[in-house]
């Protein structure tokens, strides 16, 4: 087990987050002791949970029952139907989360779905995802998000901008802190002692030396150069086509894409249901399952709870490597 238990969010309380969250204390119990952050009126009829009032009360309780630390809500979840009334409470809930973790009562954040149109217009939400809103709670200046499962760990250099505003978004500052708040993760949290990393170029077939784009040759080439000399291992700039099929990723410990879709196509064809969204250059571990709040299916039982519970294994590996 960890050296505290993880800190979960309840996340958007009309989505799956309630049903998926029984169903991965059902998985992991005493062998990974987690506590739910939420308003227990939320969870599904008849799920077994225990009130605690410290989070560390969580290591007695999970054996038997879901551990939840209450959060008010002021109005009652109804699957599929987010109520603007409780935006509020969902981000209040990931603030706890981060401070219990930061004063050593939790070993980790793992956090729910949140739908940020809801938290947009019930809260007035000014962040585009959680990991924007986890940076500003943690004072951190760069953080950078990584997709990962036993097949692939991936990181893309841009995020959540349109696919036109990538090459300008794509700066030498960007990628160079990218890389290296990687390689530093890796060893830190992923007990990885000598990283390799292998760097995906930006246009078809990286560029083919300049006739389909240059940002290879005059941005991702001399940064990669660059990094070299510092001692980090670095392949690339490769054609992101070539970099996927399983002979490739035996040669890299993780994968470095210029934007969203060259990075996250790869590893939910891999592993849709166990793909784990992480957060790295936080002072503290989050953790996150690789989907969405599946709106369509909340309620009904159904929702596969698979990378919630890898989210939530791979919270609690990393603390321990945080830790050795």
């Amino acid at each position: 087990m960890s050296l505290a238990p993880i800190a979960l969010t309840s996340g958007e309380p009309a989505g799956i987050g309630p049903e998926i969250t029984v169903k991965a204390w059902q998985a992991l119990g005493a062998r990974l002791p987690f506590f739910w952050i939420g308003d227990p009126a939320h969870l599904p009829d008849g799920a077994p949970h225990h009130e605690i009032h410290d989070p560390a009360e969580a290591l007695h309780v999970a054996a038997t029952a879901l551990p939840v630390l209450r959060h008010p809500f002021p109005a009652p979840a109804t699957p599929g139907m987010p109520a603007a009334r409780n935006a509020a409470a969902v981000i209040s809930g990931i603030a706890r989360a981060v401070e219990l973790t930061q004063e050593g009562k939790a070993g980790a954040v793992c956090t729910n779905p949140i739908h940020k149109k809801a938290l947009q217009d019930g809260a007035g939400f000014a962040y585009p995802g959680h990991t924007e809103y986890l940076a500003a709670l943690a004072g951190a200046d760069r953080v950078v998000m990584m997709l990962a499962c036993d097949a692939l760990k991936v990181v893309p250099v841009t995020i959540h901008i349109p696919l036109s505003q990538v090459p300008a978004a794509l700066t030498a500052e960007l990628l160079a802190d990218t890389l290296r708040i990687t390689h530093d993760a890796l060893i830190r949290d992923f007990s990885i002692d000598t990283p390799r990393i292998a760097v995906a170029g930006l246009n078809p077939h990286a560029g083919e030396g300049g006739k389909m784009g240059r940002e290879e040759i005059e941005l991702i080439t001399p940064v990669l150069e660059r990094l070299r000399r510092d001692g980090l291992n670095l392949t690339g700039p490769h054609s992101a086509d070539t970099m996927f099929h399983a002979p490739a990723r035996a040669r890299y410990d993780a994968a470095v894409a210029m934007y969203h879709d060259q990075a996250l196509i790869p590893i939910k064809t891999l592993d849709f249901a166990g793909g784990v969204n992480v957060t790295l250059g936080l002072p503290f571990i989050r953790t996150s399952p690789d989907h969405g709040t599946a709106f369509d299916i909340a309620g009904t039982g159904v929702a596969d709870a698979a990378s919630l519970i890898e989210a939530l294994q791979m919270a609690d590996r990393m603390a321990r490597a945080r830790a050795a």
